[in-house]
């Protein structure tokens, strides 16, 4: 008796377990959860993003990397920065859902305004994230292609220079005529609740941690009972100053988001930035036209000579339109023009100037670190990033 009663047991758990297996297999495993994920990015972004930098630095500085395996090298490195592009969307969606009454960090503006126009417009995100994701991985594409000939290397280079550039021109349409910013896309902000532990457990608004020692986080803040707001304690007496001049807000923390750029009204101004945007096509052109003899001045003198005449007319039309001239510009406005300049110093890396100057003296600097301790393997890295230089066009590209 009382072993069929343990059968009928037994077969009926059996029917049940053999029901189940379908279900159980149809269901995805918990680790392969986008929300697992997106929660574990969002609970260690601090810890993701030294990753993520030591990855890339690894792609960096291994010695001959280029030479022998520059195609897996690459993919890597493309493969890093596209995941830290999503990434960079995981985290801006944590904070964005976190309420009001969280303390926020404060944004630069140029968080504050490419992430205006990518809430307010989504063909402005499309795009934006299209140019970056080119941009993340055209040395890449121009690996893969050379090694279908340099015919077809130089087509697909043309390509995404036009890809590129037509990008850029929709974005300064869908931002009502305004110049460009890079990137076009946010930039990473830390997650507020990582900024929070983080304080909770070395210092508070300048208060030595000493002080906070034994005391509970209601110590740290009161929460005023009919707004729910936090409302911070003083610091120290010998640190208000400090603490006061973080609290201050410049012109353009209460200016719009979108009035950070001045638009480009005159005909003079959108001239500038037209040229500014197709120059690169212009140039790989001309490199295309006269890619059998690498040396030569013209292709060079024409890509420098675009590129210094826009943006003389962009300071000239800036100091014209703009009150108070070059002095009344914004802080992003500054910044820009000063990326935009520091970018210009990559023509000694391009072209006839580094087929006819640069590359003698980096060659010539590597054979004098031949046979000396550590400064061998330096020269290496160097002569590694010479051949990359010498063999590809984007390696130097900065738009």
């Amino acid at each position: 008796m009382a072993v069929s009663s343990i059968s009928s047991v037994a077969a009926g758990l059996y029917k049940k377990a053999h029901s189940s297996i379908p279900e159980t297999i149809s269901l995805p495993p918990r680790w392969l959860s986008t929300s697992m994920y997106e929660d574990f990015v969002t609970k260690n972004a601090s810890s993701v993003s030294q990753i993520e930098s030591a990855l890339r630095s690894l792609t960096y500085i291994i010695p001959g990397r280029f030479r022998e395996s520059e195609l897996a090298s690459e993919s890597l490195h493309s493969t890093i920065q596209l995941l830290s592009l999503y990434h960079d969307s995981l985290l801006a969606r944590a904070i964005a859902r976190l309420p009001s009454s969280f303390p926020h960090p404060h944004p630069t503006p140029h968080n504050r305004y490419t992430k205006f126009w990518t809430a307010k417009s989504q063909l402005y995100k499309r795009v934006a994230l299209l140019l970056q994701m080119i941009q993340y991985t055209e040395l890449l594409w121009e690996m893969t292609a050379k090694r279908k000939g340099e015919k077809i290397r130089w087509r697909v280079v043309v390509v995404l220079e036009m890809v590129k550039a037509v990008c850029r021109l929709l974005l300064m349409r869908l931002t009502n005529l305004r110049p460009l910013v890079s990137p076009p896309m946010p930039e990473r902000e830390v997650d507020p609740r990582t900024v929070e532990e983080t304080t909770d457990k070395s210092q508070w608004d300048g208060m030595d941690p000493t002080t906070l020692e034994g005391s509970g986080s209601e110590s740290l803040s009161w929460t005023m009972p009919r707004t729910g707001l936090n409302l911070p304690t003083l610091p120290d007496s010998s640190e208000i100053s400090e603490y006061l001049l973080k609290k201050v807000l410049t012109a353009d923390d209460i200016k719009p988001p979108k009035q950070l750029l001045h638009r480009v009204t005159s005909i003079q101004g959108q001239i500038a930035e037209a040229m500014w945007i197709l120059r690169p096509v212009i140039y790989v052109l001309a490199m295309q036209r006269w890619q059998s003899d690498r040396k030569s001045w013209r292709p060079w003198l024409v890509g420098v000579s675009i590129e210094v005449a826009a943006r003389q007319l962009a300071k000239k039309d800036l100091a014209e339109r703009v009150a108070g001239g070059l002095r009344g510009l914004t802080g992003l406005e500054r910044e820009e023009l000063k990326k935009r300049g520091w970018s210009m110093g990559w023509w000694a890396m391009r072209g006839a100037f580094y087929e006819n100057v640069t590359k003698a003296w980096i060659y010539g600097f590597t054979g004098r670190l031949r046979g000396k301790p550590l400064l061998d393997m330096v020269g290496g890295v160097v002569e590694d990033y010479a051949y990359l230089w010498d063999e590809y066009y984007f390696s130097t590209a900065t738009m």
